[in-house]
């Protein structure tokens, strides 16, 4: 009963965070984190993990880059590619080549160095869409870049860290070449998923079953999600693949529709709500400045490239500002990858308290320096 007073507790909180960052005017993901500090141990104490809740978040970070599949649009990243493309390689580059190069000159370890850099290459496409949609900027060619960029800015985060989580100590076997070949294999057979999946989903229309296109969807999922953990890579490479694959199905809509509702209403807010259990505040008391230094270069390592980027594109300052800015907001996939790196024991519990508390800082300021972006553009 203990599980199940905790994800009741989780539950509620999370629909209060919700409300409440409703209310004033700040994405919800960002309430659900908060809430999950005060409840954590470190604050509050009512919500301390176990078995039953790790399996709840994981299944949500799944389901969660699963949709984020399901939403991406290939035709808009095709239309914007070229801008797309530099936008999110500047991104990607410029923040491991920056926090890495920081982090080892304040003493960590190479592999530790690196990852910081993984971390906060990557970009949060639902939050910075939530922020867009507010404001009537996704349906631009500033929102479609960022859009774009941020699409390619997680594959190469996702990309980069199954390769590192691969090759590094904590998953390494010492074959690093018979991993190479599974991973070609993986990817070579995410080719004829992609491919193959809206040829054969008419077949699922004649399955006898209760919304069928949904669970079977979830198979999909699941299945290519374990394949990617089998071949020593991320889960989530996966799934995200695997809502690319689906998305180009006649009932993506309604599969979206469906999974957001199982994933929103239980899993994902388990996965975000959690994450603060193995969040320590020592560091902000004992590394104040430091965790100053990574907030300022995580806001900078985003905006300026995607600004320079976008301007070295002819686009007008204004456009620039804003793919700059929305560019900064970390969310969901950096804590991804983050917990990736702590369940994975490539960083230490004090190093994932260091990196959660950036993300937090950095996404919170994400939505209020667009709002500073649009009114400069005025």
């Amino acid at each position: 009963m203990n599980d199940i007073l905790q994800l009741t507790v989780i539950l509620a909180g999370s629909l209060l965070a919700t409300v409440i960052s409703k209310r004033i005017g700040i994405p919800a993901v960002i309430g659900q984190m908060l809430i999950g500090v005060i409840l954590a141990p470190s604050v509050l104490g009512w919500i301390h993990g176990g078995h039953t809740i790790e399996v709840m978040s994981e299944i949500g970070v799944i389901l969660l880059m699963f949709l984020a599949g399901l939403e991406s649009d290939l035709n808009t990243l095709k239309k914007y590619f070229k801008a797309s493309m530099l936008v999110a390689i500047s991104g990607v580059v410029i923040p491991l080549v920056i926090f890495g190069l920081t982090a080892h000159l304040l003493g960590y370890g190479f592999h530790v160095s690196f990852f910081y850099g993984i971390v906060f290459a990557a970009t949060s496409v639902s939050i910075t869409v939530e922020v867009l949609q507010e404001y009537g900027k996704l349906n631009t060619r500033a929102g479609n870049i960022i859009l774009g960029a941020a699409v390619v800015d997680d594959i190469l985060a996702v990309l980069i860290l199954s390769v590192f989580t691969s090759s590094s100590g904590a998953d390494n076997d010492g074959n690093l070449l018979i991993k190479g070949i599974l991973t070609l294999a993986f990817f070579a057979f995410l080719v004829l998923v992609h491919w193959g999946i809206p040829k054969v989903w008419k077949f699922v229309d004649k399955l006898p079953v209760f919304d069928k296109n949904t669970t079977v969807a979830i198979l999909v999922c699941l299945g290519l999600s374990l394949l990617a953990n089998a071949v020593g890579m991320s889960a989530v490479i996966g799934s995200f693949f695997a809502g690319i694959a689906i998305s180009q199905t006649e009932v993506s809509h309604k599969i979206e529709e469906f999974i957001s509702a199982i994933g929103y209403v239980v899993f994902i807010p388990v996965f975000f709500v959690s994450i603060a259990i193995s969040i320590s505040f020592d560091v902000l008391v004992n590394k104040p400045l430091l965790i100053a230094l990574f907030v300022v270069l995580a806001v900078a390592t985003k905006f300026l490239p995607a600004y320079l980027t976008a301007r070295a594109s002819h686009l007008e300052q204004g456009e620039s500002l804003l793919i700059g800015t929305g560019m900064i907001s970390r969310g969901e996939m950096a804590l991804i990858v983050a917990q990736i790196g702590l369940s994975s024991r490539l960083i230490s519990d004090g190093v994932y308290s260091e990196l959660v508390i950036v993300i937090l800082v950095s996404t919170l300021l994400a939505p209020f320096l667009i709002k500073l972006a649009l009114r400069t553009r005025k």
